[in-house]
């Protein structure tokens, strides 16, 4: 998988409803994001993440964790053993921002690796 350009980017401070994202864009940015699917809300990005056990979830926990602090925007995070479901949506905006799609990209870089 090659790098999407998004991964390349960094998080804005974005804040009001001018920078929430419509259908169009979104389903234009979902197309670099293999996996992730907008929710059943509209308001959020998501994925789960498969891995072979425990050990290997809490690595990329926190490898999320700290890109997600870079970035000053968090997830969402719901784990398990062998797998970890991550949400990204911006409260700021009331929905999707390019941040989200950011973020989204920077993980699957991190996958990559």
């Amino acid at each position: 998988m090659s790098l999407s350009p998004l991964a390349t980017q960094h998080c804005q401070p974005r804040k009001g409803a001018e920078h929430a994202l419509d259908r169009t864009a979104i389903d234009g940015y979902l197309k670099d994001l293999p996996g992730w699917v907008v929710s059943a809300d509209g308001k959020a990005i998501v994925k789960d993440f498969p891995f072979k056990d425990f050990h290997h979830t809490l690595g990329f926990i926190n490898a999320v964790g700290f890109m997600a602090n870079q970035e000053d925007h968090h997830p969402d995070i719901e784990a398990g053993y062998g797998h970890c479901h991550l949400l990204w949506s911006t409260h700021d905006v009331g929905g999707l921002s390019l941040n989200d799609f950011i973020c989204a990209a920077r993980v699957e870089a991190l996958l990559d690796r």
